[in-house]
């Protein structure tokens, strides 16, 4: 013997098995870390097709729901989501809100758009004789594909499922994408009580279909 400790350089271990060198073992390591990848790339399909599904299935709720009767009617109060009647003071020029006819209120009853502008930047296609006080209201259901329309850029509406753009100050006409006709708008007026309410009901059929 030369006096120097040889186990680092032996090749076997006391069993006789070879002792693998620690490539093998950063190659295993590797091997997991590429696994873990994969594994971690799946789950983020999933989660793409899961909010993928979110919207759609949204929008096989509203494909079931038929809306075969009158929802707004003469003097039918407009509310939002929690209830509480429109106040005419409610919204300022250029803001929106969601709203419902007063005795069903709720995403699958009606969901409304209310917009505000001044009466002066409303254009052709606005049924004038509908709005009140700056007023406009419209079906929140898109005529495409029955997804709710809630976005919006500056002043176009703007539907989330297929990007369907619709003009809140020229009767919701169609702008931009596949959507085959206008939101069709809702009559409203002010009441004596100082709160919007509906004088009728939508002037078309909401959501998909109805031409």
């Amino acid at each position: 013997m030369d006096g120097h400790d040889h186990t680092d350089d032996c090749e076997t271990c006391d069993s006789g098995e070879p002792v693998r060198p620690s490539i093998y073992t950063d190659a295993r390591a590797e091997m997991q870390r590429r696994d873990y990848a994969k594994a971690l790339a799946t789950v983020g399909g999933l989660t793409a097709v899961a909010s993928l599904a979110a919207p759609l299935a949204g929008l096989q709720r509203v494909f079931e729901r038929e809306y075969t009767g009158p929802i707004y009617g003469d003097e039918i109060p407009l509310v939002d989501g929690n209830g509480d009647r429109i106040m005419e003071s409610r919204l300022s020029e250029g803001e929106q809100l969601t709203v419902f006819p007063e005795p069903r209120p709720g995403l699958d009853d009606a969901p409304t758009l209310l917009v505000r502008f001044p009466e002066s930047a409303y254009g052709g296609g606005t049924n004038m004789a509908f709005t009140a006080g700056g007023y406009a209201a419209y079906s929140k259901v898109c005529t495409h594909a029955g997804c709710m329309v809630d976005d919006r850029e500056n002043s176009t509406w703007v539907c989330p499922c297929h990007y369907a753009k619709f003009n809140p100050k020229g009767g919701a006409s169609v702008v931009g994408g596949p959507a085959p006709r206008p939101l069709p708008q809702l009559p409203i007026t002010i009441s004596s009580g100082g709160y919007l309410i509906a004088t009728g009901d939508f002037e078309g059929p909401i959501g998909p279909g109805g031409e």
